[in-house]
C-alpha cells in the first residue's frame, strides 16, 4: 500500500510517499480501505517537534513513522473478537490517539472500540473531517465543562476545526454562544449558530465578556490568563494548548472557584457514536474549507500550519 512517511523530524519536505505492507490487524481490531483523511493542527506539530513526537507517538526503533490520526473509509477485514462491526461497513473514527494512529495510508489497523459506524447521509470527507476536532470540542464541552442549557460560553478560535464544531455542540446543548475570531470570519461564525461576534483584532474579550460559565481556549500562551478574566466566579475553563502550572495562575483559579481543565483529547468510540448520530440528524455538520489528493498531504499540512483555515482541510483518496 501506499504511505506518507516521516523520515525525520522537520518541514513538510521531510513527509515522503513510500510503498510498505498493509498492516496486520490484532483480534481487536479492523481493517479500515481508507477513503478520506483529516488534517489537524497536531500533525504539523508533531511532524516538527521530535520530543512532541516521541512523547505522542513514541514509534519503535526501525518502524516508519506515519503521521495522521483521523480515517472514514470501509471495513475490509475484522480480528475475531470484533462484533460491532461487519466487512463491507463504512466506519470513521480518530484511530490510537494519543499514539501511532498511521491514519497516511492507504489501510489503516484501528481498534474497532475507536470507531462509529459513518452516517449514510455524510460523505466520507465529512465523516474524516468529524473526528479529531469534533471529538476535541465534544469532550471538552461535555464530558470536562458539563456545558447545559442557558450556560454562557465563549468559544475562541470559533471559525477554526474545533471551534465550529464547538459552537454546534453549544447549540445543541441550548448555550448562549460567544465566538472570536478576525472579522472576516464573523458571518461564518454566526452562520454556525453563535449568537454573538468579538473580533479579537479590535476589542478585548476579557472587557466584554466577564461572566461566562465556560470559556473554550485554544489559543499559546498567557491568552488563557485573559480568558479566566472572561470566567464567572465558579465557572468552568478548558485550555487545549496550556497548562495550568503557573503559581499566580493557579492562585487565581483558586480565588474564583473556576474549574479548569488542560484537555488532551482521546480516542474513544462511545464518543464517536454520540458525534455520529448528531451528524445523522443533521444537528452537527462539517464545514470541509480545501480538499486534497493523498499525494498533496504535505500542501494541506502546509495550509494547516498557517493557523488561518476555516473548518476542515481533508484529503480524498
Amino acid at each position: 500500500m501506499k504511505a506518507i512517511a516521516l523520515k525525520e523530524t522537520g518541514g513538510v519536505e521531510k513527509l515522503t510517499l513510500i510503498e510498505t505492507k498493509t498492516p496486520q490487524i490484532k483480534p481487536d481490531e479492523v481493517l479500515i480501505q481508507v477513503k478520506a483523511i483529516g488534517i489537524n493542527p497536531v500533525d504539523g506539530f508533531v511532524r516538527g517537534n521530535k520530543p512532541y513526537l516521541e512523547r505522542v507517538i513514541n514509534p519503535k526503533p526501525g518502524e516508519d513513522i506515519i503521521l495522521g490520526w483521523d480515517v472514514s473509509g470501509t471495513v475490509v477485514e475484522i480480528g475475531n473478537e470484533v462484533s460491532d462491526f461487519k466487512i463491507g461497513d463504512d466506519v470513521f473514527g480518530m484511530v490510537n490517539f494519543p499514539g501511532h494512529g498511521k491514519a497516511y495510508a492507504e489501510y489503516v489497523a484501528a481498534p474497532a472500540d475507536q470507531l462509529a459506524l459513518k452516517p449514510e447521509n455524510i460523505s466520507y470527507e465529512e465523516a474524516a473531517a468529524a473526528t479529531l476536532a469534533a471529538l476535541t470540542a465534544w469532550q471538552s464541552l461535555v464530558t470536562y465543562a458539563k456545558i447545559k442549557k442557558g450556560d454562557k460560553i465563549l468559544i475562541h478560535a470559533a471559525a477554526g476545526g474545533v471551534g465550529h464544531y464547538a459552537i454546534q455542540i453549544a447549540k445543541y446543548f441550548g448555550a448562549h454562544i460567544i465566538g472570536t475570531s478576525s472579522g472576516a470570519k464573523k458571518d461564518f461564525i454566526i452562520s454556525q449558530g453563535a449568537h454573538e461576534f468579538i473580533d479579537y483584532t479590535t476589542e478585548k474579550f476579557e472587557e466584554r465578556v466577564r461572566d461566562a460559565d465556560i470559556v473554550l481556549d485554544s489559543i499559546f500562551g498567557d491568552h488563557v490568563v485573559r480568558s479566566l478574566d472572561a470566567v464567572k466566579q465558579g465557572g468552568r475553563l478548558i485550555s487545549l494548548l496550556t497548562f495550568f502550572t503557573d503559581e499566580n495562575l493557579v492562585k487565581k483559579i483558586a480565588e474564583k472557584e473556576v474549574y479548569a481543565h488542560r484537555l488532551g483529547v482521546v480516542s474513544n468510540g462511545e464518543d464517536m457514536k454520540q458525534i455520529a448520530a448528531l451528524l445523522a440528524n443533521g444537528t452537527l455538520h462539517s464545514y470541509i474549507s480545501t480538499q486534497f489528493t493523498f499525494e498533496e498531504i504535505p500542501q494541506a499540512q502546509t495550509l494547516v500550519d498557517a493557523g488561518r483555515t476555516v473548518g476542515k482541510v481533508v484529503i480524498t483518496l
